[in-house]
């Protein structure tokens, strides 16, 4: 049962790979395709913003690649700088989607909200299983790396389901940054643009999934040798 459990998770690495790398080769190649409308990552994310009546958010530029994210705290959309500055599909694309989440926060989406909850509950859980999980199975013989390894469990469900309610989270994001990009014609002149602005996001958007399917399987992992006939 162990094994079996090895080899799925063995197996959802490798296709995390895959799409990972797929994900970045789409991105470079976008990156790389110019905007016909000229606009900046920025310049797009402040028109989203404004269309949507949103005017409490503030869009910074912050270091790394791939870095791009919506703080519901600070309320503040964070693009890298080839997001920012970029004049590409690519950042059209990223600077619309994390925009779809300023909007699901104004909106009060009920997915974020969960999400936005469960922040404090999975650092606390994330925390506990970088030394619980391998402390477990040191001691898996005994009574205590049993208990240990419960722990691990009750913390690799929060995770996991923390990993499914993102989903809903990013794909609605990515659905109202295309929908708003399919009516604002002026920023994607062409439905060769907007084809590959949707591309970029679905390849973004696997990559979560597969986050999911790995604490999905990390999760049935320790439950097999919590109740697969391991213990003593």
């Amino acid at each position: 049962m162990g094994s079996l459990g090895l080899i799925l998770i063995i197996g959802v690495a490798l296709i995390s790979f895959i799409v990972q790398a797929r994900f970045k080769s789409k991105f470079r190649e976008y990156s790389e395709t110019p905007l016909s409308s000229g606009m900046t990552g920025r310049d797009i994310a402040e028109k989203m913003l404004q269309d949507n009546g949103i005017y409490d958010v503030q869009i910074i530029s912050v270091e790394g690649s791939l870095t791009d994210h919506y703080n519901p705290q600070n309320r503040t959309v964070n693009l890298s700088p080839d997001v920012y500055h970029g004049r590409s599909i690519a950042a059209a694309a990223v600077a619309a989607h994390e925009c779809g989440h300023a909007v699901q926060h104004a909106k009060a989406y009920s997915w974020l909200q969960f999400r936005s909850a469960m922040v404090p509950v999975v650092n606390v859980a994330a925390n506990l299983l970088q030394w619980v999980f391998m402390l477990g199975i040191i001691m898996a013989a005994s009574s205590m790396g049993y208990n240990l390894l419960l722990i691990a469990f009750g913390a690799m469900i929060v995770m996991t389901l923390f990993s499914v309610i993102t989903l809903p989270v990013e794909f609605d994001a990515s659905n109202r940054a295309l929908a708003w990009l399919q009516t604002n014609r002026g920023i994607m002149q062409t439905s060769t643009e907007h084809g590959q602005a949707k591309n970029a996001l679905w390849w973004a958007a696997m990559t979560y999934v597969v986050a999911a399917l790995g604490s999905l399987a990390q999760l049935l992992y320790i439950g097999m040798m919590l109740f697969g006939g391991r213990r003593d």
